[in-house]
């Protein structure tokens, strides 16, 4: 498997002998060079002194020799400045692109049979994490300084797709910003419909209709395509809802998003109705602007901002006693947004959000806020928080917990174990290493 190889040479677990080139001259690495994933040779700027001369390039790795040709490296230019061919089998001898009388300076590189088979207990492991029994002997400063390299990991991989959305819109940060927000409201399984209904009318079409909470839910509303149906039977609010949808729908040019995108398959409180109704009135607060969030330095700002206190509505009267508008009246109660909740918006919306645009604006105190928002809120439950903490890792923090779904989900769930600072925690463990090459040289 080339990838070991690609670990051996990265990590330099080398015999421990001298070692030489095919042609015997001596190998001393300095600097096994830059991985590369994308095309090209496989290490960008090693440093190699072959003989006493030290050569400044590149280095390419196959676990046969003839790969080289099975590759098309020969005719391909890109690899002119390889100084090491790299090999577990050296079957042939490979020249220089374009220089076939000039032979690339090869080296055989076993891969350590403790080295396949460490591995191969982590790929063929039945538990999760696959490394769990081990996670309790992991250097506890190594423990640390990799989740905080998944902290960052996460956090960028979740900013761009702010950032993506953001390009589509034309970088309008409002916009962006609400859309996000929006995406949010579905709680997982209405997230796409939110997000579709919040790029279905410009808010700039909203700008003279702000102070009228009703206009705001009858285009929200109408704009969900939940009010499509002409049925008299829903009530006066749904008739006049609709009648003043129509006229706003005629007056914008308006196309509502399809209703079968919704799902309420989910709990009352989480239906789209009651969540578009709690949209509504932070929309109509002004609780959903770039300002009001710029100017939330602390996530108690942030709670005050979306958790409207007692006495100031979370929805308009009908719905403290409807979840939906083809339901009869239900005991009344406030739909307020819950503490749980606002914490997947920090996590979800704001803190990415926040990153995404310090990063395009240059603003390193947002992206620093980013890190303490998610320093503050409480760590999420779920099935992988539970594996790692039977593992021996506790979370503190969302920041924690963010961290171990990303490796959980971009490392442990794809086999990634090569990459992972646990997985070479793993996998360079062997007691007898020492022995065993002892006894290969005595043979």
């Amino acid at each position: 498997m080339e990838e070991l190889i690609h670990y051996v040479w990265k990590h330099k677990i080398f015999p421990l002998r001298e070692l030489f080139t095919t042609s015997r001259s001596k190998v001393e690495v300095i600097d096994p060079g830059l991985h590369n994933f994308g095309s090209g040779p496989d290490f960008f700027n090693a440093k190699i002194r072959i003989d006493g001369q030290l050569w400044v390039g590149n280095v390419e790795i196959h676990v046969r020799a003839s790969d080289w040709f099975r590759h098309h490296h020969d005719t391909d230019p890109a690899y002119d400045n390889v100084i090491l061919h790299v090999v577990e089998v050296a079957d042939v001898d490979v020249p220089y692109p374009g220089n076939a009388n000039r032979l690339i300076p090869q080296m055989v590189l076993p891969v350590p049979g403790w080295v396949r088979d460490n591995y191969d207990s982590l790929i063929r492991s039945d538990s999760f994490p696959p490394c769990a029994k081990e996670v309790p002997s992991f250097p506890r400063l190594m423990v640390h300084s990799w989740l905080s390299a998944l902290q960052v990991e996460r956090l960028e991989d979740r900013s761009c797709a702010v950032t993506e959305r953001s390009e589509l819109l034309c970088r309008d940060w409002e916009t962006t910003f609400f859309v996000t927000i929006a995406r949010n409201f579905g709680f997982g399984k209405n997230g796409h419909a939110f997000e579709m209904w919040a790029k279905s009318f410009p808010l700039i079409a909203m700008g003279k209709h702000r102070d009228s909470l009703f206009q705001i839910e009858a285009v929200f509303f109408g704009q969900a395509g939940l009010l499509n149906d002409p049925h008299d039977d829903y009530g006066d609010y749904y008739v006049r809802l609709r009648n003043e949808y129509m006229f706003m729908r005629h007056k914008f040019s308006f196309t509502p998003i399809d209703p079968s995108l919704w799902t309420h398959k989910v709990r009352p409180e989480n239906f789209p109705e009651v969540r578009l109704a709690q949209i509504a009135m932070l929309f109509y607060r002004g609780c959903l602007s770039i300002s009001k969030v710029l100017s939330a330095s602390t996530l108690d700002d942030i709670y005050c901002l979306l958790m409207p206190e007692k006495g100031n509505e979370s929805v308009s009267d009908y719905w403290h006693t409807h979840f939906a508008f083809r339901q009869s009246e239900s005991p009344s109660s406030e739909k307020r947004i819950s503490k749980s909740s606002v914490d997947l918006i920090v996590m979800n919306s704001i803190v990415p959000f926040l990153f995404a645009y310090g990063r395009y604006k240059g603003d390193d105190v947002l992206c620093d806020r980013s890190f303490d928002l998610m320093e503050g809120v409480k760590p999420e439950k779920n099935k992988y928080i539970t594996q790692w903490a039977e593992a021996g890792i506790q979370c503190q923090s969302a920041a924690d917990s963010q961290a171990l779904i990303q490796l959980s989900k971009n490392y442990c769930e794809k086999h990634n174990c090569l990459r992972c600072r646990f997985g070479y925690e793993y996998i360079k463990r062997n007691p007898s290493f020492l022995a065993e090459d002892e006894q290969q040289q005595e043979r």
